[in-house]
């Protein structure tokens, strides 16, 4: 999807695999092995779980495992302590004006 936007845009297209990176291991997992039957699961189709697979084996996508205290996507998706939120912030690049 990326390299069709950056293609639309006319930007370069670069030949590396998308990278997801993650903070679940057993969706990691599922990812890298393909469907695991579990409770939690038992409502999905196999066919989606193989389709991810397939992204990963052929190296279109690169899941990588990273810690949720350092996961930056928490700062879209969770109300967070502002300690962390800060944390966050300032990991991304965003300062405030008078701090330069």
């Amino acid at each position: 999807m990326t390299q069709h936007i950056r293609t639309t845009c006319g930007l370069p297209v670069s030949k590396d695999p998308t990278v997801l990176y993650e903070d679940n291991a057993a969706c990691i997992t599922q990812i890298k092995e393909g469907y695991i039957k579990s409770d939690r699961t038992k409502h999905i189709p196999p066919k989606f779980f193989s389709f991810t697979q397939e992204l990963e084996k052929n190296k279109d996508v690169d899941v990588q495992y990273v810690r949720s205290s350092e996961n930056v996507a928490d700062l879209f998706t969770k109300a967070l302590p502002t300690t962390v939120f800060r944390k966050l912030i300032h990991n991304i690049g965003m300062r405030r004006l008078r701090d330069f």
